[in-house]
């Protein structure tokens, strides 16, 4: 008996939502295969099926023939009735994240769940802003909520911090989880100015249109609300942030820095110290500090132990192939893992 693919419903095709629906159709079957544990008949499951793409006013269900062009797209119908439509078990979120759009993305999140399917996302403008009610509902719903994509791209950071660290006595967190600030501050440390830093980060892919979130400070802090969330619970939506942005100003400290053998990196922490309280610092580090071995637009996380020690995990360029590759594998992950902890949030 042929075992069907799985639906998915994707909402938003900008660069990130099209590399994910590249890897559905390139990858997902044997991704499945490997990754799904065989059932009584010894069948491990079918593949991965794009079903439907939602853009901002139109949609397309997808057949045999792959996404249609954008002119061929249909008017953009509620997604309960989408969802009803097209028998989705999972709802991807690749739509902007711009906090004038959370609550959309909020009433998406409750409909997938609602309609009995997982939800992930390279969202976090939601996620920041209503996170207890989220976290509450999907579980309620025994769904997943999958964020991987929302704390650094391909870097597994909320992975770590959800549950490879579970039983570790976690103190503080310091990050590097902006590659555009990381990758600018580098080239105003070899001598460029923000403006020529900003336009070549732009040339390379790294940088957006408009990186005024990136050089503040506040993608990060963004990021690192998420991972205190997983690691202690607090409540993300109403965490205190304080920033230092990088600036014209931020050069002379980066050439410095350099100079002496040491780089200047904006890095967010959290701390159980301070609760409540994420922080973005342009911070000199030291030959030998995790943060100071990336490169360009790499990230890094350092999670502190305490008498166990300092658990880093770094890497993952920014990119949207890389946000894409995270979404894949949390559509995955609830794919193949047993219905029973589905409820994991």
């Amino acid at each position: 008996m042929m075992v069907p693919d799985v639906p998915v419903l994707l909402l938003g095709y900008g660069p990130v939502g099209m590399a994910y629906a590249e890897l559905l159709a390139r990858v997902s079957k044997a991704a499945v295969s490997k990754a799904a544990v065989p059932d009584v008949t010894g069948q491990r499951g079918g593949g991965l099926r794009l079903a439907a793409v939602v853009g901002r006013s139109a949609q397309c269900v997808v057949g045999e023939d792959g996404v249609r062009p954008r002119a061929e797209w249909e008017p953009r119908t509620p997604l309960a009735d989408l969802l009803d439509q097209t028998g989705a078990r999972v709802v991807v979120q690749a739509t902007p994240s711009h906090p004038d759009l959370a609550a959309p993305a909020v009433e998406d999140a409750l409909t997938a769940w609602r309609h009995g399917a997982h939800l992930v996302t390279a969202t976090k403008c939601h996620v920041l802003a209503d996170w207890r009610r989220l976290r509450q509902v999907s579980t309620q719903a025994r769904l997943g909520f999958g964020l991987s994509a929302t704390t650094g791209a391909a870097l597994p950071a909320a992975d770590v911090a959800r549950s490879a660290l579970l039983g570790y006595d976690v103190q503080a967190v310091r990050a590097c989880l902006n590659g555009t600030s990381t990758y600018v501050v580098d080239r105003m440390s070899e001598g460029m100015t923000l403006a020529e830093a900003v336009g070549e980060a732009r040339r390379r892919g790294i940088a957006e249109a408009d990186p005024s979130a990136d050089l503040s400070g506040a993608d990060a802090a963004g990021k690192v609300r998420i991972l205190a969330g997983l690691l202690w619970d607090w409540d993300v939506s109403t965490l205190d942030v304080d920033l230092a942005p990088v600036d014209e100003g931020t050069a002379a400290e980066a050439v410095a820095a350099r100079r002496s053998g040491a780089r200047l990196r904006p890095v967010a922490t959290a701390s159980l110290d301070q609760p409540g309280t994420v922080r973005v610092r342009l911070a000199r580090v030291e030959q030998g500090d995790p943060l100071h071995a990336i490169n360009g637009p790499e990230k890094a996380v350092s999670y502190d132990c305490g008498e166990v020690g300092v658990v880093t995990v770094s890497g993952g360029a920014s990119s949207p192939l890389g946000a894409a590759t995270a979404m894949l594998k949390d559509t995955l992950r609830y794919v193949t893992a047993d219905p029973l902890r589905l409820g994991a949030p």
